[in-house]
């Protein structure tokens, strides 16, 4: 074999946008030098150009900053979204002026989102832009600003769960959509039925358009960063063994350490075959 050449790597291919370092060297010491950053801009692509391919989701400006910083993208925040999306397909989620925010993992599909009245559209899984480049909005809604007030005032606890000088109305309009489902039904039982919310017939908002891929592949360059979005496995795991009897712990436990005990003589019968060889 004489040559071992990669001629293509997802959008990019050799004969489109290719420079050496030395074009980059003569770029860079023209813009610091005379100003001038058409070569630089000539030379240095805009991260948005490799992610042409996705499908696009525009998030509104007052909720870019939250999921720089992890959160999931939820219904209120989205303003536009592409046809053809399907559940947990990567999507890509953009601001108004085609900034790459993150990759992120849809958890709903366009009908869903274009019906639906809350809940998750998508989850992170790769953060692209740096923190703090959108102002921080979370938190100043009416709902909000009204619950820190009862906090202050004693009426929630310092989590925000209802205790007993929390009023009868909170109780039956406010609905958390992160309690456990037993939780969610005692409150329903205590405060009254909680009246399901009218399903809207479209979610679409009008404004500008979504950004073209042109328009994306023109946009400025973010440098990247790596965000390490937390999970609440502990929760899930305790949500899901509420209501267990102590046979049932029990017979978990016992079930958990014969696979423990399972695993580790797995691991020291190939110890003992690699010692043999």
């Amino acid at each position: 074999m004489q040559e071992l050449r990669r001629v293509r790597s997802g959008a990019m291919d050799e004969k489109n946008g290719m420079a050496t370092l030395h074009d980059v060297l003569d770029a860079q010491w023209i813009y610091d030098n005379q100003r001038d950053e058409s070569a630089l801009r000539t030379v240095i692509s805009p991260l948005e150009s490799l992610l042409t391919g996705y499908k696009r989701v525009v998030v509104k400006d007052s909720a870019v900053n939250a999921v720089c910083y992890g959160a999931k993208l939820m219904l209120p925040g989205l303003l536009r979204y592409e046809s053809g999306i399907d559940v947990y397909e990567e999507i890509v989620l953009i601001t108004t002026k085609g900034e790459a925010i993150a990759i992120g993992i849809a958890q709903m599909s366009t009908v869903e989102m274009s019906s639906c009245d809350h809940g998750v559209v998508a989850k992170v899984k790769r953060c692209i832009m740096e923190r703090d480049l959108y102002p921080r909005r979370w938190g100043l809604g009416p709902t909000a600003t009204t619950k820190k007030q009862m906090k202050e005032s004693g009426k929630l606890d310092k989590y925000g769960r209802t205790n007993e000088a929390t009023p009868a109305a909170w109780k039956k309009e406010y609905k958390d959509f992160n309690e456990p489902l037993a939780a969610t039904s005692n409150a329903q039982t205590e405060g009254g039925a909680i009246e399901a919310a009218p399903v809207k017939e479209g979610h679409l908002e009008k404004g500008s358009e979504l950004p073209s891929k042109a328009e994306m592949a023109d946009a400025p360059a973010v440098p990247p960063t790596n965000i390490d979005v937390s999970d609440d496995g502990d929760k899930k795991k305790k949500r899901k063994h509420d209501g267990e009897t102590a046979e049932e712990k029990a017979e978990r436990k016992k079930a958990k350490k014969e696979k423990k005990e399972k695993k580790e003589k797995r691991k020291s019968v190939a110890k003992d075959d690699s010692d043999s060889d």
